[in-house]
């Protein structure tokens, strides 16, 4: 039985990850160069210490001032930002959980300081149960670490879990974990391959919280004949 939901930060509940490559691939474009999207997707829901910038340099064959280009990338980025809402059904996902009294937590390869900054930006903070981030793991996703930390925290057991993410380093860490996963991916994560996960959605609005419960339990039992 279901018991509680964990839910991805970055691309997931709040697109952080598209805009980013779109900021990366502008400033590249302007060097006449280009990030390829097959190499930044290894980079999504992970920390491998990648540096765009210095990639840049071996493409164009000629030193960049990485300050500059970093203080003109965030600039970029973060008007962008303060534009940006939840991903469509995020708070409605939300809410349901509460009413079907469900423990709601988080699991993120970010930074606390990032991902709650937004999530009380975004005015969905107070949602959450639980909030496990890399300030609390040695190793982030796709390791199962986070996951794990964050069903304990929970008071659950990893066959109550439900989690929700975006990209293939996400869902590994879910299923290394031992828990049930649903993908919801995002612009930049929708041509991944991703592991063989419960159920994959093209959004939160597709289906109330309920019927994809459903669905991964049905999924379950199937297995089980």
């Amino acid at each position: 039985m279901i018991k509680g939901i964990i839910f991805d930060f970055d691309g997931l509940i709040f697109d952080t990850e598209t805009h980013q490559y779109l900021v990366y691939q502008e400033i590249f474009n302007e060097y006449g160069s280009e990030l390829p999207i097959s190499l930044w997707q290894k980079e999504i829901g992970t920390q491998t210490g990648f540096s765009p910038f210095h990639y840049l340099e071996g493409k164009i064959k000629r030193p960049i001032n990485h300050e500059n280009v970093q203080k003109d990338f965030r600039s970029r980025f973060y008007q962008i930002l303060e534009q940006e809402k939840a991903r469509e059904g995020v708070e409605e996902y939300l809410k349901e959980a509460k009413k079907l009294n469900l423990k709601i937590g988080l699991a993120s390869s970010s930074t606390y300081q990032w991902v709650s900054s937004h999530l009380k930006n975004l005015g969905l903070f107070n949602y959450f149960d639980c909030i496990k981030t890399s300030d609390d793991v040695t190793h982030v996703k796709p390791a199962p670490s986070l996951y794990l930390l964050a069903a304990k925290c929970l008071g659950l057991t990893i066959e109550e879990c439900l989690v929700f993410e975006d990209s293939a380093n996400g869902a590994l860490a879910a299923k290394r974990a031992g828990m049930y996963c649903v993908v919801v991916p995002n612009k930049v994560t929708s041509t991944m391959n991703f592991c063989n996960v419960e159920y994959i959605m093209n959004s939160m609005v597709d289906l109330p919280l309920n019927k994809v419960i459903d669905l991964v339990i049905k999924k379950k039992a199937v297995a089980q004949r």
